[in-house]
């Protein structure tokens, strides 16, 4: 029998490959058989997820997704040298913190050009003729403060956000193509960032968090799956959705 979630034989591309839940995608699209390209700044890191796959399945590109007017070059460097793109995973990202009253103009600018436009701008290069395969898939990964409140992250659920809404306007118009495209939304994810948060706080402060979570902390697997399954052939006829992985959160 044919194994529809198999990624065997697609080139997917990964950003944010350097670290936390890019680096898990990588490993895991790998492990379901896809030859993967990596791409995140730092190369030592991205040395350490290239070590962490089996040896000959990624190939590693350094590359900062501040550099927006760079995108339609790279991706055609990387289709001449790889192929064409079966599937694409948008993990790149950064956050602050910080409340209402102490944003400013520039913070906005700096997570809406990494968050929300570098990320269009890719899938559209990735997705312009004889650049993809039939049957493309496409995954943003936004978050959870796109569909629930957070003090003090308001530009950043913000951009996340964007991403959800114009997934659903981009699948429409992507459905002629035949390539499918969604987000995923995770919850509070046991990334190595996010493990040095918990240690800092104090113990009844992190059970409380902890406790919030019905299924408890997520682990950076449960959105790779989530990936896999969103590139794979089982997700034929999904599009336009925001999947919520978050272990119970939202579901209270």
């Amino acid at each position: 029998m044919t194994n529809p979630f198999s990624l065997q034989g697609k080139l997917i591309l990964i950003t944010g490959a350097s670290s936390g839940i890019g680096r898990q995608c990588a490993i895991s699209c790998t492990e379901a058989g896809a030859k993967v390209i990596a791409l995140g700044r730092n190369e030592k890191e991205l040395a350490i997820t290239k070590d962490s796959c089996q040896s000959g399945t990624v190939s590693t590109i350094s590359y900062d997704f501040n550099n927006i007017e760079g995108i339609p070059n790279l991706i055609d460097s990387i289709v001449v040298k790889f192929g064409k793109i079966d599937g694409l995973i948008c993990s790149a990202g950064i956050e602050k913190t910080l409340p209402v009253k102490s944003l400013k103009i520039a913070d906005f600018e700096n997570l809406y050009r990494i968050n929300t436009i570098s990320p269009i701008e890719l899938l559209k290069q990735c997705t312009i003729k004889d650049r993809y395969n039939e049957g493309m898939k496409i995954v943003f990964i936004s978050s959870i403060t796109s569909v629930v409140g957070r003090k003090a992250v308001s530009a950043y659920a913000a951009s996340k956000g964007a991403l959800v809404s114009a997934c659903k306007s981009i699948a429409l118009e992507l459905s002629s193509k035949g390539i499918n495209i969604n987000c995923i939304s995770p919850g509070t994810i046991l990334t190595p960032m996010m493990q040095k948060v918990l240690n800092g706080l104090p113990e009844e402060v992190k059970k409380q968090r902890i406790s919030e979570f019905p299924l408890g902390i997520g682990e950076m697997k449960d959105v790779a799956y989530g990936c896999i399954y969103l590139l794979s052939d089982a997700a034929r006829w999904i599009t336009g959705i925001n999947l919520i992985i978050d272990g119970g959160y939202t579901a209270k």
